[in-house]
């Protein structure tokens, strides 16, 4: 391994590696933004904690091999905050694995399936945003209370998502996403978009279902969930809700998975202007963004207090090296050590089992 004065190691050959494209690739674009997220957060928090969120990750150790070809974060000083670039994509990437193994669990030992579904409403303006996430909830409340609904559902994980449109022109990107909704309005690429500086709040919602519902006459056909939906609403213009079976989670590579661990507020979103942050950090600040019910709920305290590690994916990787970075201003600088024979033992017994899904991006 060949390495510059002081131990560091040379970024050109750290990029080489696996480690080192994630620490290029992945950390520092996400430490570059959380400065301009500081930027914005700063007058809505106190001193300490916007200290604290501008140093997030200013330093981490990484176990590794002399080759860097495998990776497991050890220690970092990571801030916690929901509004944080780098905090967020780690917390997604570690609720894929929570949720993926909760399901099969529930799967193996319930014999249950699931049902995912999304549920959606027209976009509102930034001012109605926090009201509208109020009215959503309480319409999700009533929907799972329906006779119906309640006879079929055995436990649900639920996620509330924000996106926002801050295109003025449909764009043809934006076009292809929206295609029917433009075709219906009579709208083409270049037209005005006129959902331009909206909020789109929708909940993703993993259900458990007995294995029968797909078959039995219990099932609630697409329609009749967009029938209940728009009553629960209250809103008759709602067009679609989308119903469907959840057909793989060992993987915990599944839609589901992914679409409920994610963030609830993409990155380009939050992040897209100081305004937009604004309206954001004040429509979900202090609010329980993911949440557990019925069978989802136990299982979750199962997972807690390990008695689901039975279902978590074994750690085939030896970890022989430290990876030590610091951000240096505009990037990390690292250095590498061999680990000690105490510590290979304690740390590679402590890393038995995958605890992130690195398919969430």
């Amino acid at each position: 391994m060949k390495k510059n004065q002081e131990g560091k190691l040379s970024k050109t050959l750290l990029k080489g590696t696996t480690l080192g494209k994630e620490l290029f690739e992945k950390y520092t674009p996400k430490k570059d933004l959380n400065r301009k997220a500081a930027n914005y957060l700063e007058k809505h928090v106190t001193v300490k904690t916007i200290n604290r969120f501008e140093t997030c990750s200013s330093w981490f150790q990484h176990l590794t091999n002399r080759e860097m070809s495998v990776k497991r974060m050890h220690k970092t000083d990571a801030c916690g905050n929901r509004f944080c670039p780098i905090c967020t994509w780690k917390t997604a990437k570690k609720d894929a694995i929570k949720i993926s193994i909760i399901m099969d669990a529930v799967k193996e030992i319930e014999g249950k399936e699931f049902l995912f579904l999304t549920l959606t409403a027209p976009s509102v303006s930034g001012e109605e945003l926090r009201d509208e996430i109020d009215r959503f909830n309480k319409a999700v409340n009533r929907l799972f209370q329906r006779r119906n609904v309640k006879r079929v559902v055995k436990g649900y994980i639920r996620k509330l998502e924000v996106t926002t449109d801050q295109e003025k022109l449909i764009t043809e990107k934006l076009y292809k996403r929206k295609k029917d909704y433009y075709d219906f309005r009579g709208l083409k690429t270049n037209d005005p978009n006129p959902t331009y500086n909206t909020y789109h709040p929708h909940m993703h919602i993993i259900v458990v279902v007995n294995k029968s519902y797909f078959t039995s006459r219990d099932f609630i056909s697409q329609a009749v969930w967009l029938e209940m939906w728009r009553g629960c609403m209250r809103d008759n213009s709602i067009t679609q809700v989308d119903a469907r079976k959840v057909s793989s989670t060992n993987s915990g590579n599944s839609k589901a998975v992914l679409e409920i661990a994610k963030y609830s507020a993409k990155g380009n979103d939050l992040y897209h202007s100081e305004k937009v942050f604004d309206t954001f950090y004040i429509a979900l600040k202090s609010r329980q963004l993911i949440s557990y019910s019925g069978m989802m709920k136990d299982y979750a305290k199962k997972f807690k207090n390990g008695d689901l590690d039975k279902f978590k994916e074994k750690n085939e990787d030896e970890y022989t090296h430290l990876l030590q970075s610091i951000w240096k201003g505009s990037t990390y600088d690292s250095k590498l050590r061999e680990l000690t024979q105490g510590e290979m033992e304690l740390y590679n017994d402590r890393a038995m089992f995958i605890e992130e899904n690195d398919g969430v991006e």
